[in-house]
């Protein structure tokens, strides 16, 4: 089994300057479906991480009490309140990529909202609770990436966290080859499983992410990169150098105490080289 050692550094053409007559047409359209009642943090953080590594839009469909405090915090985020899934399919028919997961839960109305999402071909990114529903009907697509944490893998795999642990490599591989696509195994250096066994490991990071949101942030930057044209297993890769890299800048200032939301600024001096 050969792995593949990534940072940021080996993407940099990537992160090459915008032309000058660029718009925000060009970088894509995100949708991030998720946020039920008191996970409304959930959804703010993947919508902000995708604005900042350069999504030219993003929407939110959310609780209707969530989209009203979203729109009045943070008004560059479009956010839509959606009472099921008749009111997402417009949503859905303008985005380049979508998000579903963060902060979903596993109410009725967050299951109409999963299925609504996987009835359509956009490219989409599964976190958190999309991929709990998802561990209870496993599908395969191709156009999509997985991000669990070694908990929600071992759910998908209907194994223990121990053993996901013991071998993640493995773990990543069965992942991919269960569902298709793309597989993130997050984690003490995350691991990202392509097509045809092929895996990539990030070494950077800290035990300072280890705290909530720092998922949604990394769902947020995959998008964020798919909307601006990045092929999925390219943009996979990069998020994770991103996403890591970003928190050991965040870090400079102490591990303890790092919040998801720390990870923005070092996001914004990482997409501009």
């Amino acid at each position: 089994m050969s792995i593949e050692k990534i940072n940021v550094k080996q993407f940099a053409k990537y992160l090459s300057p915008r032309p000058k007559d660029w718009h925000k047409g060009n970088a894509g359209h995100v949708l991030i479906v998720g946020g039920d009642y008191g996970y409304f943090g959930a959804v703010r953080l993947a919508a902000e991480a995708a604005l900042r590594v350069g999504a030219g839009l993003v929407s939110v469909a959310t609780r209707q009490e969530n989209a009203l405090v979203l729109n009045a915090t943070r008004p560059e985020i479009m956010s839509h309140g959606v009472s099921g899934a008749k009111d997402l399919q417009s949503l859905l028919d303008h985005a380049t990529v979508v998000v579903l997961g963060p902060g979903l839960g596993k109410t009725k109305w967050a299951k109409d909202l999963f299925d609504a999402t996987l009835t359509g071909n956009k490219p989409m990114i599964i976190d958190a609770d999309g991929l709990n529903l998802l561990a209870e009907n496993p599908i395969q697509k191709t156009n999509w990436i997985l991000t669990p944490h070694p908990g929600e893998a071992s759910r998908l795999l209907q194994t223990t966290t121990e053993k996901i642990q013991q071998d993640r490599e493995s773990a990543a591989i069965k992942l991919q080859k269960k569902f298709d696509g793309i597989s993130i195994l997050k984690g003490a250096g995350s691991i990202v499983a392509g097509p045809n066994e092929s895996l990539a490991i990030c070494g950077a990071g800290n035990p300072g992410m280890a705290t909530a949101g720092m998922g949604d942030v990394l769902s947020g930057v995959i998008a964020g990169l798919v909307s601006q044209g990045l092929l999925m297993l390219i943009a996979a890769k990069l998020a994770v150098c991103l996403h890591a890299e970003a928190g050991d800048l965040a870090a400079k200032s102490g591990q303890r105490g790092m919040i998801a939301s720390d990870l923005f600024a070092p996001l914004r001096i990482l997409v501009n080289p």
